[in-house]
């Protein structure tokens, strides 16, 4: 067993980390690097805060140069990629190197990488052997799918301070199954005693950045704790609460506390909360729990609205969607394809523009939803603008949020059930 670092005791600060992607295809761009985003939500989940996020390419010094910097920083150290058996693989090197530890072959992990071979009747090709190499004291991490073992090996610091480096493959799949059976086990127990963290998202729609951070004013301080980070995607903003605490319970009641604190301040633009929680999300649970179904017509040259809410949960409250080049937005043309297509609501959106411009741009349309009864349609003109990247996401969830603002406010019919 690896033993634990001499600093991790209890009373000590939040356990910090790094997380490294190693790999050309990263350096180039030529690979989206998903996975050092999954790997710090995870480690954040764990109450580990992720101080870094770094990338390097296939050159050894480089390598040993990243981990060096990183295990001189972090009290824990997570890589993928590098493990394979090529003449590229660097990272167990690059580990001995940092560590000042020889290679030495791990028979268990052999005797694996052999079996894997034979149960895919295959003959193992030399060159394989180098998977089963590991700096000298470190452990191994099982890959149950494939034949790349990761390493557990804790490097030595300055003062006594140690840093622990969990290694892993890059594919997505391998990396991901020994994080969870493996690697988190090892940091839960690693941490133990030391600060919590815990973090909460809150999704917000309707307003800008800037106007956003205005009205919150003192709360996104970098001196306030716990600590409200903003970022924007796709029009949709969200708020990280990081508590850090004694306790879970301790960082439980300072997010609660700032949670209303938002609320109070921007509540009216708050539609829920989740790091994947999204708009389309937020309309389903209210439809589901009206007991109806919602049908959408998308005209122009997008159709976002179809492609969020094709895929929500439970899937009975979209009844499905029309996309076309022009349609009639009377509501008694709409009810009639009301009819047709078996739901309680029809949402239209009656223009997504074409994105020529390599700039701002800003279109003009209405919103349309409509339902059964005479009663029941509402319009809302909009004036909607923004770069060609976020332009038709803007349009589409102003769309949903729309359908939100009416629904919540308009009680369902009696005899409301899904079809």
């Amino acid at each position: 067993m690896v033993p634990l670092p001499l600093h991790l005791v209890n009373n000590m600060p939040t356990a910090t980390a790094e997380v490294i992607s190693i790999g050309d295809e990263m350096t180039s761009g030529a690979r989206l690097d998903t996975n050092s985003q999954w790997l710090s939500q995870r480690l954040g989940e764990l109450g580990v805060s992720v101080r870094f996020h770094t990338t390097v390419g296939d050159l050894l010094e480089e390598n040993i140069e990243v981990l060096r910097v990183a295990t001189s920083r972090a009290d824990l150290v997570v890589t993928s990629g590098g493990l394979g058996p090529t003449a590229d693989d660097l990272t167990r090197d690059a580990l001995a190197a940092v560590s000042g530890k020889p290679l030495v072959q791990s028979d268990s992990a052999l005797a694996h990488i052999e079996a894997m071979f034979t149960r895919r009747d295959r003959v193992m090709p030399p060159r394989n052997q180098v998977q089963a190499m590991f700096p000298e004291g470190s452990a191994e991490i099982f890959n149950p799918r494939g034949t790349a073992p990761g390493i557990d090996l804790v490097v030595p610091g300055q003062h006594g301070r140690s840093s622990r480096v969990f290694a892993l493959p890059g594919v997505p799949d391998e990396m991901k199954e020994m994080f969870v059976e493996t690697v988190m086990p090892r940091i839960v127990a690693q941490i133990a005693g030391r600060k919590v963290m815990k973090q909460a998202v809150i999704k917000c729609f309707g307003l800008g950045e800037s106007d956003c951070e205005a009205r919150l004013g003192e709360m996104i301080s970098r001196l306030r704790f716990p600590r409200v980070g903003i970022t924007v995607s796709a029009a949709t903003i969200s708020l990280r609460i990081a508590a850090e605490g004694e306790s879970e319970s301790q960082c439980d009641e300072m997010i609660d506390t700032t949670r209303q604190e938002i609320l109070e301040r921007i509540g009216e633009y708050v539609f829920g909360e989740g790091e994947d929680f999204e708009l389309h999300h937020a309309l389903a649970k209210l439809l589901e729990r009206r007991g109806e179904r919602l049908a959408t017509i998308e005209v122009g040259h997008a159709a976002p609205l179809a492609g969020w809410l094709a895929d929500v949960v439970p899937r009975e409250v979209y009844a499905g969607g029309l996309v076309t080049s022009q349609v009639e937005t009377a509501p008694e043309a709409l009810r009639q394809r009301l009819a047709t297509l078996q739901a309680d609501w029809v949402l239209v959106v009656d223009r997504y523009p074409t994105l020529q411009s390599a700039g701002d741009s800003a279109t003009e349309l209405t919103l349309t939803l409509c339902g059964r009864e005479p009663q029941q349609a509402w319009q809302q003109p909009c004036s909607l603008g923004g770069h060609p990247g976020i332009l038709h996401a803007r349009i589409g969830k102003s769309a949903l949020a729309f359908a939100r603002s009416v629904l919540e406010t308009v009680p369902p019919a009696p005899a409301a059930e899904l079809r």
